[in-house]
């Protein structure tokens, strides 16, 4: 727990120098995932379920330790008698008053149950293992939720540029339409459809804005920050490096936040089990008391009864509680306690099989997308040279805009394909952290 806390100390004081730049309208990845760590409000909630586990461990040594108590009190009487003795002696009295003070101190140690206290006192540490492990794994999700997230604004501020670039052909043919329409070379609806190109270039760029704009909103909610915050991102997306499959596969057992909490459910299982085990011992306790007891009786009626009686001393002893027969009670408990950690068991098999199949389907895609955004960079140096080049053969009367269109479709689409390609690539490279554990140190 107490590296936890170092944790989200160096963070907050990351996130403390990150500010001014944050302030300054530039957003890199690290700010966001930093003030992610610090803000998000899910990761919030699992440290106060830490620092829950944490309070219950903290008296975990109490189970050891006796449990005293104290007791005292004053009872005023006023009564009436009548009494009658087989002598055939009557006596009868009204408004007999009294008054008793009694006070006492117990102890109650219990010395063996079974070692049922030492199971229950390593569940404890468990559990704050457990919160430690759940924080964990929540922020390694919101983190690659977050990179993801930013990175989509990056991808679509790239298909923003995108768009803007297939504007500016098209003005150029608007220019180039005008201009030879002007001079009696050219024709109308060639014109005519330029401005329409342009006018639907000019739409998607607005609803290009909008989707970069609601994608920031998302990620101010990540980071619980003013959904209205506004700041620019990267132009670019950043890649991790080669990554290597043995690398992952031979380390998830052992960095997975997912099969890290499962095995450590089943060892609070095992210790659950111990518990109910326990419960077929007998119980030693040991006890001890310290009494107190004086009545004041103002009158009395019987002659034999004392106008003052007092009691006061100290007892002390050993008792056991050995179980014989519950009603199978015991025995359904530890069958059930067993059939947990059984079911716990088959999860983490279940979990480790769907997280290796996981990380193979991601690698083969991390391995596709970077083959196919190698060919995509090669494509788009072509597809823009060869809109240039028609742009000049129009620009020289020498081809026609259709042949253009034609060119700007194919550069339309190499940038869509170049675009998806990256960004593709980087979601694969951020599953494969993830399922490994690696996204956060």
């Amino acid at each position: 727990m107490k590296n936890c806390y170092k944790i989200f100390s160096l963070l907050f004081i990351a996130l403390i120098f990150t500010l001014p730049l944050f302030a300054q309208n530039k957003l890199t990845v690290e700010q966001a995932i930093t003030a992610t760590i610090e803000n998000n409000y899910d990761i919030q909630l699992l440290r106060n379920d830490s620092s829950s586990y944490a309070l219950d461990n903290s008296y975990a040594r109490a189970a050891f330790l006796p449990r005293i108590n104290a007791t005292s009190g004053l009872t005023f009487n006023n009564n009436n008698q009548k009494q009658k003795f087989t002598d055939g002696t009557k006596r009868e009295s009204n408004g007999i008053r009294s008054n008793n003070i009694s006070g006492s101190v117990q102890l109650n140690w219990t010395l063996f149950d079974g070692f049922k206290m030492f199971a229950t006192r390593d569940k404890l540490a468990q559990f704050i293992q457990l919160g430690e492990l759940n924080i964990k794994n929540q922020v390694v999700n919101s983190v690659a939720e977050v990179i993801n997230n930013y990175y989509n604004i990056v991808r679509q501020k790239q298909q923003l540029k995108a768009i803007e670039e297939q504007m500016s052909i098209n003005e150029e043919r608007v220019k180039v339409a005008e201009k030879k329409l002007s001079v009696g070379l050219g024709a109308k609806p060639e014109l005519l459809q330029g401005k329409v190109d342009l006018n639907a270039q000019i739409a998607a760029r607005l609803k290009q804005q909008t989707v970069i704009d609601q994608l920031k909103e998302q990620l101010n909610q990540l980071m619980n920050v003013e959904l209205s915050t506004r700041y620019e991102v990267a132009d670019t997306i950043l890649f991790s490096g080669d990554i290597i499959l043995g690398d992952i596969m031979g380390a998830v057992e052992t960095s997975n936040p997912q099969l890290l909490l499962t095995k450590k459910n089943i060892d609070i299982g095992k210790l659950t089990l111990k518990e109910r085990k326990a419960e077929r011992y007998p119980v030693v306790s040991f006890s001890s008391a310290y009494n107190y007891s004086k009545t004041d009786n103002k009158t009395v009626v019987n002659p034999f009864t004392p106008l003052f009686s007092r009691n006061n001393g100290f007892n002390y002893g050993i008792g056991i509680n050995i179980p014989i027969f519950n009603g199978f009670n015991a025995k359904r408990q530890i069958q059930q306690a067993q059939l947990d950690v059984d079911y716990l068991n088959i999860s983490y098999q279940n979990q480790k099989s769907k997280i290796d199949l996981g990380i193979t389907s991601a690698f083969k895609d991390y391995e596709l997308q970077k083959k196919t955004l190698a060919l995509e960079e090669e494509n788009i140096i072509l597809a823009k040279e060869n809109v240039y080049i028609s742009l000049e053969r129009l620009r020289l009367g020498i081809s026609t805009y259709l042949e253009l269109r034609e060119t700007q479709k194919s550069l339309e689409l190499a940038y869509d394909r170049l675009i998806a390609a990256r960004y593709n690539t980087k979601l694969a490279e951020t599953e494969l952290l993830r399922l490994k554990g690696d996204l956060v140190k």
